[in-house]
This record gives structure tokens, C-alpha cells and sequence, in this order.
């Protein structure tokens, strides 16, 4: 079944660009291209489609207003603003309806690789529950700023360690936290790092990406006061379930990128609790109760309760930001790997494995009730079942 997206702007050079850019998508996607907004309301009226792109400026109704009107009658419909730098002030007020913004003039590839994302992600997460719930949340929380721009640095054919160390600086609190991190067992090294640039020298461009991701959503998303929700506890959680993945990848021999996908999906597995912890506390807390009450575990409650999990809304919006499939993979099938269609040694193998193993330490999210069963029919089709216990030996080892 073909995708559908819809293209909306109002210049018929523009649509008529668009069609000569993507014509060789016509066999993968059902694109419509309107001219306006009324048009494309009307379409959407009897047409369901999986992803709208508009332009910001368009006469009568922009496309800020177009999107606004889409959040509300259609949730579960992505929504891709394409703006311009003259658009500032249209761009920071549809920071609730629009999912993702690209600029004018965006590349082909870029735009193809955008909805293309879009589209993977709505297969992998074929879930109306999950779109319908992160869509209720009126500001879905974007990139960081701080992330953002050292990813801008990264990519620029001029980097240097310098500004990259500059950039991190910005926010001491995150600087105090990576050079914490990067002098801790978690890396295993023999020399005391002081210097900015030395920590960046040594972590390298991607893993520094996915720590200052990590520390900047942490400290994004907080629950509300009096909620009953250790935060403390779940960063530590998410660090340690990041450090033993890391080490179990490195242990397999994995390649050096496998790593770092691992790392990422490994320190935000949980970035859905904190998604509805921070947004649906009261039914939240339901879930939450439901696992301490029935002794089930955490994903099982929230099924009961709000009809997905933590895992699914995490891997939805890391999606939405952009990360990469196996990312996203990990994160969503972290309890549940059977439910992947990819049987083989991944980034999910080591989540998956790490995640067990330390929800059954003092630092588990919800350690004092789960048992939490690691699927070794997975292990198995994986061929790595026998390696469980020098995995779970890697906990207090330094790598």
C-alpha cells in the first residue's frame, strides 16, 4: 500500500517542481499537490493521508494556520513545515502544530529523506493509539538548540575541535556532565580529562551528539512536583542501560557506527516515560500503580491502561526528530524484540539486553516490582543466547 502525502503552496511553479523532484517516488508514494489550504482541507475531508508538507506563506489561509487546522481535525497526520529565514515570526508560532521544518530551498534529497523517515516510521509504529496520544501534545518537544547547532558545526566542511568544545561550553551544567561522564567508569579510561577539547577529542563527534541529546531531553522533560516520579533515578537508569549496551556491542566486536546507534537508543530508551510522565501524569500515574499493584512490568500496565507503551511513544518521537532506523527500532521493540522483523545481531540485541539487566538492579525504573523476562526465543534467533552470562559479568567491568 502506498503512502500517501500531500503537498500544499501556492505558487504552481513551486507544485510543479515538486512533481519533477519526486517523480521517481510515484511507486512508493500517492502524491496530491494543492494550491491552497481551503484545497487541501477539502481533499482531506474524504482523502486520508499520511503526511501534509506546506509552505509558511500562502495567501488567505499560511501554512501555519493550514497545519493548526490539520493538527485538530486530522492528529495523527504529520505535519512538515517548509519555511524560509524571512519567516521567523511564522515559524516560532507553529512550534505546536508542526512536527518537523525544513528550509527554502530544500534539496531533493532532503525532502525525500524527510518524508521518507516519516513514512518508515508510521510502518514501523503502525499504531493510531501512539499518533493519536503524542498529537495531544500541544508543544512536542523539538531538538534542542544546543544539539542543533553543534550537529550544524559537525556537518560544516570547516569544523574544529575548538568551536565544537566552544559550543559545548554554552551550557556549563551539560560541559560539567560530559566531563563527569567521560572521567567515570563508563568509559574506562586511565587519564584524568579536564580540558573541553580533550573530551571531545576522545568521545568522538557522534557520541558527544547522543550525550548532549540525552542530558539537554532529561533536563527538557520534567515531571510535575508531588508525582511520585524518581528522575534522579531515571537518568541513572538510562546511563547505566547506555554504559553496559556500549559495553556488550564493544564486547561483540560490533562496528564502530552499531556502536553509536547503540549508545543513543540505549541512553533514550525510556524517553517515552518521560514524554508521558511530563504530559499525562494522572494516567500515567495509573499505569504506574497498575505494574506496582499486579507485579507486571511497566509496558504491560501502560497496554492496560492508555492502550501503548512508553517504548512505541519514544520510538515515535525520536522519529519524528530524525534519528535513524535502527535507533528508532531499538527503542520501540526494547521489551518486545519478537516484535521486530529484523532477527539479527543489532542495536536492539544490546537495548534489549541491557535494558533487563539493569531493571533488575537498584536503579531499575520500577526494580521494586518488575520481573522482567529477557526473550531469549529472540537470543536464540539471533544465535547469541549462550553469551547472556558474559554479558551480565560486563556490568562492573571498565571497557
Amino acid at each position: 500500500m502506498k503512502h500517501r502525502i500531500l503537498f500544499v503552496d501556492d505558487e504552481p511553479r513551486v507544485l510543479e517542481g515538486l512533481k519533477r523532484m519526486l517523480r521517481s517516488m510515484r511507486h512508493e508514494w500517492g502524491m496530491e499537490f494543492k494550491g491552497n489550504g481551503q484545497e487541501a482541507l477539502a481533499f482531506l475531508e474524504h482523502t486520508e493521508v499520511d503526511v501534509v508538507v506546506s509552505d509558511v506563506r500562502m495567501p488567505g489561509m499560511n501554512g501555519v494556520q493550514l497545519l493548526k487546522e490539520i493538527q485538530c481535525l486530522y492528529p495523527h497526520t504529520i505535519r512538515i513545515l517548509l519555511s524560509g529565514q524571512s519567516d521567523e515570526k511564522m515559524t516560532l508560532a507553529a512550534i505546536g502544530p508542526v512536527h518537523q521544518y525544513l528550509a527554502k530551498p530544500c534539496e531533493a534529497d532532503i525532502l525525500k529523506a524527510t518524508i521518507a523517515r516519516s513514512c518508515v516510521l508510521g510502518t514501523l509504529l503502525d499504531n493510531e493509539q501512539v499518533r493519536r496520544l503524542v498529537s495531544q501534545v500541544e508543544f512536542l518537544p523539538t531538538l534542542p538548540d544546543l544539539y542543533l547547532e553543534l550537529e550544524q558545526e559537525l556537518q560544516s566542511s570547516e569544523c574544529s575541535i575548538e568551536r565544537v568544545a566552544t559550543i559545548m561550553g554554552k551550557d556549563v551544567g551539560m560541559m560539567a556532565q560530559v566531563l563527569k561522564l567521560v572521567n567515570s567508569a563508563f568509559f574506562g579510561i586511565q587519564q584524568h580529562i579536564s580540558d573541553p577539547k580533550q573530551a571531545v577529542l576522545f568521545l568522538g563527534t557522534a557520541t558527544l551528539k547522543t550525550l548532549v541529546l540525552s542530558f539537554q531531553v532529561f533536563q527538557k522533560l520534567e515531571a510535575p512536583q508531588n508525582f511520585g516520579f524518581d528522575q534522579d533515578r531515571f537518568c541513572r537508569h538510562s546511563l547505566a542501560t547506555g554504559e553496559l549496551a556500549r559495553k556488550i556491542m564493544v564486547a561483540e566486536k560490533a562496528d564502530v557506527q552499531m556502536v553509536e546507534e547503540t549508545l543513543a537508543a540505549a541512553m533514550l530508551h525510556d524517553v517515552g516515560v518521560l514524554l508521558m510522565v511530563s504530559y499525562f501524569p494522572d494516567r500515567y500515574q495509573e499505569s504506574m500503580a497498575l505494574a506496582q499493584e499486579q507485579n507486571i512490568p511497566l509496558h504491560e500496565a501502560e497496554h492496560q491502561t492508555i492502550n501503548t507503551t512508553h517504548a512505541e511513544v519514544g520510538a515515535y518521537l525520536l522519529g519524528l526528530w530524525g534519528l535513524t532506523t535502527p535507533i528508532i527500532e531499538a527503542v520501540a521493540f526494547h521489551h518486545t524484540p519478537l516484535g521486530s522483523p529484523y532477527h539479527q545481531f543489532s542495536p536492539l540485541t544490546a537495548v534489549h539486553v541491557a535494558t533487563i539487566l539493569m531493571s533488575e538492579g537498584k536503579d531499575g525504573l520500577l526494580a521494586k516490582s518488575v520481573a522482567n523476562n529477557m526473550s531469549m526465543e529472540y537470543l536464540e534467533q539471533v544465535g547469541l543466547v549462550d553469551r547472556v552470562p558474559y554479558w551480565q559479568n560486563l556490568i562492573d567491568v571498565p571497557v
